[in-house]
């Protein structure tokens, strides 16, 4: 539980833009419900500290699949989520539960199996083609099953591909399987069934020297992968930290926070992990 400390009105000061002076009472805990994929590819422990030294505020991260994230902002047990499911996220924008949808970073989704690829994926750059090889039964599949944005991106696949998704649960099809977990763990599960799924690109490239997986499939458009912030309405949820919510988001698609997302990566991979898009045209 969050216990409000008393404060006298200040300005704050984030990536170096005055913010609106806090209330009297505010708790100095924000909420943050967010994907799996931005603290497991280290993302977050590398951008929140400064946020946190900045403004003293303590960013709690409840990192789940973005269906659960964005449920979470819906019943107000968050202040404010960032996510990657785009359809599901404008639901909840229209209806008044999230507000202030911006763009923050993209990146993108591969499909990844391994070496001895039974469903002769390698090489491919049309994500329908491969998913329908899969839907042939020709290689094992491990699925998130967790309506997170990544899960949501493979039932669009099956759907556009002109094929049923399989059930929860695969239906009792040996060669699909759920994970219901995180993306890493995700990963681990299909290296250990030598099997392939799709992951975004951040986390397959943290955790790759850990597993025997090859990306294999990538380079279409519909595997682009877009993240957005928005913060949680007080008017569905009273007791969501509004002044936080609105410090933490502004952060996010602030210059200079965007520029450290840019540069994330870099060093180690060769590659930034995610590509800052704060106020470019949302398409999405």
């Amino acid at each position: 539980m969050r216990v409000p400390v008393v404060l006298a009105a200040a300005t704050l000061t984030v990536a170096g833009r005055p913010q609106p002076p806090l209330p009297a009472v505010q708790s100095r805990e924000i909420l943050l419900a967010t994907t799996t994929s931005t603290r497991d590819a280290g993302l977050l422990d590398s951008i929140l500290p400064e946020f946190e030294r900045r403004t003293g505020y303590r960013v709690k991260v409840i990192a789940v699949g973005s269906g659960q994230a964005l449920e979470l902002g819906r019943r107000g047990d968050a202040d404010v989520v960032l996510a990657h499911a785009p359809d599901a996220e404008r639901v909840l924008a229209d209806s008044g539960y999230l507000l202030n949808r911006r763009l923050v970073m993209h990146n993108d989704y591969l499909f990844v199996g391994p070496a001895t690829d039974p469903a002769g994926l390698r090489g491919l750059n049309d994500a329908l083609a491969a998913i329908r090889r899969l839907g042939a039964g020709r290689g094992v599949f491990v699925s998130r099953g967790d309506q997170s944005g990544t899960h949501q991106l493979e039932r669009r696949l099956w759907r556009h591909a002109g094929l049923e998704p399989p059930p929860p649960g695969g239906g009792g099809m040996a060669w699909y399987l759920e994970s219901g977990q995180g993306m890493a763990a995700t990963l681990q599960m299909a290296d250990e069934k030598r099997a392939y799924t799709i992951t975004d690109r951040a986390t397959y490239l943290a955790w790759r020297d850990r597993l025997q997986l090859l990306p294999l499939v990538e380079g279409d458009p519909l595997l682009y992968n877009v993240y957005h912030v928005m913060e949680v309405s007080p008017h569905n949820a009273p007791r969501v930290n509004v002044a936080g919510a609105r410090a933490l988001a502004d952060w996010l698609v602030a210059p200079e926070t965007q520029r450290r997302i840019g540069e994330f990566g870099r060093s180690k991979f060769g590659q930034s992990l995610f590509v800052p898009d704060a106020g470019k045209v949302d398409r999405w």
